[in-house]
């Protein structure tokens, strides 16, 4: 766990005078004008928390001005030695943990981020939570080691050439998520796959609802490992191609998957998504975007979405729509932490989608 200096504690007529005023706050109109979690963290009471188990990562990101096949030759490829001035570059802040996370503290809720950075880069994440006000509780930070990074390049032609180090992404099975305290829901998204199973198993074994989410760890999942982790989850969310690979490495079909959890959640891109439950299926129209920047990220924000109704419980019809909201919102912007807001324009975006409000 990260491990903060100990704060000193206020002189007792200090305390006492902080309880005082609680004590006028909830006795008072003012207390309408602040949210009853706001004032029941202020007085000690834990409110509930989403445990958002995943990865962190930088996005390193990087254009050539010309296009690759002008400078690889076919025949010469077995003994590739190329290198590319890339004059532009941006950082974004990454991975599926953080990018749940982002979405789910827009919306308001309490996201919990259970993950692992390195000690030689995570200063620059563990600031951005503060800054966001997002707990660094259950964030590991490891020495002598870099946290998970992506680099990638993009030609003229948008074609790709894209690294990837997983760093302290592969330690994530130190961390427990059995160990949580206040946590009501959480979600399993992908990670290091030590760290996956052993996340869903904690949190199966503490009681705790999730959604598993495999996405890019699925071809790191044998198809046991998966069945095991689908059998424990309460929910699972996939893509229609992450749900037909997970069908094939399972060798179950889609009605087989359901029948083990409580809502299958297929998304299918500008097409909407599905809600399969008991009940039936939940057909989740799309939100028109006003503008197609970027698709990084979008699926997380969907989540962070889920993960807000779900542990509001405003039922699959308007969990599901917010989840698709939050995804439109997302690809106006490049990056995929970078859209900003408020809970107030969340609403108003909501109503003018479905005309209901949120």
């Amino acid at each position: 766990m990260r491990i903060r200096d100990e704060v000193e504690q206020p002189p007792r007529d200090e305390c006492a005078a902080f309880h005082a005023g609680m004590h006028v706050l909830r006795n008072s109109n003012l207390r309408a004008l602040l949210s009853t979690a706001f004032i029941d963290s202020l007085s000690g009471i834990s409110p509930v928390s989403t445990l958002i188990c995943g990865s962190l990562a930088y996005d390193n990101i990087m254009t050539f001005q010309g296009r690759f096949g002008d400078h690889i030759l076919p025949d010469q490829v077995h003994q590739l030695n190329i290198s590319f001035l890339v004059p532009t570059m941006r950082r974004n802040f990454g991975g599926c943990a953080g990018n749940i996370a982002y979405a789910l503290n827009l919306l308001g809720g309490d996201a919990k981020i259970m993950a692992t950075l390195g000690q030689a880069d995570a200063q620059l994440y563990l600031d951005r939570f503060d800054a966001l006000g997002l707990s660094t509780e259950y964030v590991r930070v490891l020495p002598d080691q870099h946290s998970a990074q992506c680099f990638i390049t993009t030609d003229l032609g948008n074609n790709q050439i894209t690294a990837f180090h997983p760093g302290a992404m592969m330690d994530s099975h130190l961390n427990h998520a059995g160990e949580t305290k206040g946590v009501t829901l959480g979600i399993v998204a992908p990670d290091g796959a030590d760290g996956m199973r052993q996340h869903v198993e904690e949190l199966a074994a503490a009681g705790v609802p999730f959604v598993f989410d495999p996405g890019q760890g699925l071809p790191i999942l044998e198809g046991v490992q998966l069945r095991r982790m689908i059998e424990l989850a309460t929910y699972v969310a996939v893509n229609d191609y992450e749900a037909k690979l997970l069908s094939n490495k399972t060798g179950w079909s889609i009605d087989e998957m359901l029948s083990r959890v409580e809502a299958l959640v297929i998304t299918r891109g500008e097409h909407g998504a599905q809600i399969l439950h008991a009940d039936g299926i939940e057909e989740i129209p799309a939100v028109k975007a006003q503008k197609v920047v970027d698709p990084t990220g979008c699926g997380d924000a969907f989540r962070g979405g889920l993960l807000y109704g779900i542990e509001n419980k405003l039922g699959w019809a308007k969990t599901g729509r917010l989840a698709s909201l939050m995804g439109a919102l997302k690809i106006e912007h490049q990056g995929p932490q970078t859209y900003a807001p408020t809970r107030a324009e969340i609403g108003e975006r909501f109503e003018q989608a479905f005309g209901s409000a949120l």
